[in-house]
């Protein structure tokens, strides 16, 4: 027999405030006396912000309370913390003189039911017959959820509400129901967790229940991907749940409290609710409005429970990853609240590259706390640590499905240059690293099988990761995270201390004597500071901070001081004569040497004479010293990213590959230590260097005024910003003649 939905009539009558008592037609202003600003009045002459035609929604939520109320019949304690009282409890009579009738007491409704109901009868209503069909026939119907949390709710409201309630349901996740009657219904439930949870696990028992003539029922987060292909072709009703918006909450708590909101959230924190927080904001609440001020209460501190440290926000020195972490954060919002596709976000995977300490992990922390999404990290130190190649394997796999379990999530992996790079790999490894590499590339490139997924790697070798890892679909988006530089140490140092402490002090000496050093290097600076301070009995001071930065790098003399900032006067002077002037950014000298930032690069249209003159800025350092002090100290090479190793590798470039070289139109595939397999090419490159600083020493003694006036302002002040030296570079720009050596 079927069981018809009654009308659209509210359990809670919209006239009655949440006492009970009545109320006048007309719009009324509530006072709000919660510290939380985050609500909005519903101005007079203005509907409640339920929508007066959502008459399915209230006929569910009506059928949801009568369940409800039967299971507190039962003695379940569903809606209150208190069991039945026992009549010869002389205790309980007594507290029981003063509690109202339980029988005419509102019974709530659990509230993510409450508003999954709401949106799943929003589905309905939007197809025209699909519940009369589903009343009465026996449709094929998909159910799409967006979020994998509203999947248990979304069956339950399907069952309890939208069938009949004599219906029988079979769940045909398994293989074993293919004995389907026609009056049944087959129930297709995935909130795509499993790997099984694809289109081609599931179809014979699809099979089966459609011959049989049974009505049929997927429901999943995206039933493209994770419902039977069978099913999906013979869907007849494809339902998508719609956002939830402010008449949504407002149904939904009145369903919860009896009553009818007098206002309602603010815009920017609905887009941030989750099913989830509605459990923990609506505990206990007594009123309707009580009810709105508590969930925006949970949800303002909501970032205070996601993962630890600053959002995105927050952070410094992070650049072109910072943009591309708030532009996701705002997609995965709109994702969540179903107001877009996972096909319509493009910033599914990054590689961040730079060196240790650059706050690569820090970044994926702050990510997944802006868009206030789970963070699953892992690593290829931890897949590695299995004793086989299956373990390895499996660790993979794992991390994958652990990242789909909790989509929408973000999949944090460290040090992803410890998979091989497969044109690298010899000998007796490679069948290994291969399988390994082949299976991280099919995770990483099934980007539609892992729906919500957002792949971020880390790795501090860019160069040393398989170029497929790269390609479209994957990894496809690399941005290099660098070492921050003086002024955004300055915000690092001041984030890191907090507003109170020393707010009217400057951070910049701190901050130029920290120049070359990582955001990881300022907070154990900060950390160990107070540490100092507090063991002396007193406030932190500046002082404490200097101590602490210049513990790790010993003082300079003043001879050392004067060579370095003759070197970096060198470089900034051949910038300006060279036409380069313009992409000077600053320079420095701490303790910790001299840099010069130029925003410089090379480019795909980089030409022999450009790069000649970059060849000149770089090595002008070193004839600066030679023209000022009478020889070249060994600062300028002996290790990684000095001004010798970024000449040598664009002489080597110049000569073997780019085909502007001696060699000709060739490119030869060399590293720095395979200069001397091209015949002749180590002293093509020598040549090509030595004739670049001798055009440097020549360029400086025309211009040593410039360099002795850069210099000696860089050795008082520390640091000179582009416009600083611009305006030193003009007043001191008549030529010179050469002085006797300049003193050491």
């Amino acid at each position: 027999m079927l069981d018809p939905i009654e009308p659209a009539t509210s359990i809670i009558r919209s006239s009655h405030s949440a006492d009970g008592r009545a109320q006048s037609g007309r719009g009324r202003r509530f006072m709000f006396d919660s510290p939380i600003s985050k609500t909005i009045d519903v101005p007079a002459g203005e509907a409640p912000a339920a929508a007066s035609t959502d008459q399915l929604a209230r006929a569910f939520l009506k059928a949801l309370a009568q369940k409800e109320r039967e299971r507190w019949k039962h003695g379940a304690k569903e809606a209150s913390n208190a069991s039945f009282v026992d009549d010869d409890d002389p205790v309980e009579k007594i507290i029981a003189q003063d509690e109202p009738d339980r029988q005419a007491q509102h019974v709530p409704v659990p509230p993510g039911r409450a508003l999954t109901a709401v949106l799943v009868a929003r589905a309905i209503e939007a197809d025209s017959d699909v519940l009369r069909r589903l009343r009465r026939e026996n449709p094929v119907v998909v159910i799409a959820t967006h979020m994998p949390e509203l999947i248990d709710a979304t069956r339950y409201v399907v069952e309890k509400c939208a069938l009949p309630t004599d219906t029988f349901v079979k769940d045909l996740n398994g293989s074993k129901y293919h004995d389907l009657r026609r009056s049944e219904v087959g129930l297709v439930v995935r909130d795509g967790s499993g790997r099984e949870h694809n289109p081609d696990t599931g179809n014979a028992a699809i099979g089966a229940a459609l011959h049989a003539g049974a009505a049929l029922i997927g429901i999943a987060p995206d039933p493209k991907r994770q419902l039977p292909r069978d099913l999906l072709r013979s869907a007849e009703h494809r339902l998508v749940l719609p956002p939830i918006d402010h008449g949504a909450i407002a149904l939904m708590v009145e369903a919860v409290t009896g009553g009818v909101p007098t206002r309602r959230l603010d815009d920017a924190l609905l887009r941030t609710l989750d099913i989830g927080d509605l459990p923990v904001a609506l505990r206990n609440v007594r009123s309707a409005d009580d009810g709105i001020d508590a969930i925006a209460r949970v949800l303002s501190q909501k970032a205070d429970y996601l993962e630890s440290g600053p959002s995105l926000d927050e952070l410094h020195g992070y650049g072109a990853a910072r943009d591309w972490g708030l532009a996701l954060a705002q997609d995965l919002n709109d994702y969540r609240a179903g107001r877009i596709d996972w096909s319509d976000i493009d910033n599914r995977g990054l590689l961040l590259s730079g060196p240790p300490g650059v706050g690569k992990t820090s970044f994926a922390k702050a990510l997944a706390k802006s868009a206030r999404v789970p963070l699953v990290a892992t690593s290829v130190a931890e897949w590695n640590s299995a004793n086989y190649m299956s373990g390895t394997l499996q660790a993979i796999r794992e991390a994958f499905s652990r990242a789909r379990a909790q989509a929408p999530c973000l999949l944090f992996i460290d040090e992803l240059d410890g998979i091989s790079d497969r044109t690298q790999i010899r000998g007796e490894y490679v069948q290994y690293w291969t399988q390994i590499v082949n299976l991280f590339l099919e995770l990483l490139a099934g980007v539609e099988e892992r729906p919500g997924v957002v792949v971020v790697a880390a790795t501090n070798h860019p160069d040393r990761i398989d170029a497929a890892v790269k390609r479209a679909g994957r990894l496809d988006r690399e941005i290099a995270i660098e070492k921050p530089d003086v002024a955004t140490l300055d915000r690092i140092f001041r984030h890191h201390l907090g507003a109170e402490t020393l707010p009217d002090i400057s951070l910049a000496p701190v901050a130029l004597a920290a120049r070359g050093r990582t955001g990881a290097d300022v907070e154990s600076f900060v950390r160990r500071a107070r540490g100092r301070a507090r063991r002396g009995g007193r406030e932190l001071l500046l002082a404490d901070l200097m101590a602490e930065v210049r513990d790790d790098a010993p003082q300079l003399s003043s001879d050392d001081r004067r060579r370095i900032a003759i070197h970096e006067a060198g470089h900034a002077v051949a910038c300006r004569a060279l036409g380069f002037h313009d992409a000077i950014v600053d320079v420095s000298l701490s303790d910790a040497g001299g840099l010069l930032v130029m925003t410089q690069q090379i480019t795909g249209c980089s030409t022999l004479p450009q790069l000649e003159a970059m060849l000149t800025v770089i090595l002008s350092g070193r004839a600066a010293e030679r023209i000022c002090l009478g020889e070249a100290s060994i600062g300028a090479g002996g290790r990684a990213n000095s001004d010798l190793e970024r000449a040598t590798t664009i002489a080597r470039d110049i000569e073997a590959r780019y085909g502007l070289g001696a060699l000709g139109p060739v490119l030869v595939d060399v590293s720095a230590t395979d200069l001397l397999i091209p015949n002749g090419l180590l002293e093509q490159v020598a040549k090509r260097l030595r004739a670049a600083e001798e055009r440097a020493r020549v360029l400086l003694e025309d211009h040593r005024k410039q360099v002795e006036a850069i210099a000696a302002a860089l050795e008082a002040e520390g640091y000179l910003a582009g416009a600083e030296i611009e305006r030193l570079l003009a007043t001191a720009a008549s030529p010179s003649t050469p002085n006797s050596e300049g003193r050491r």
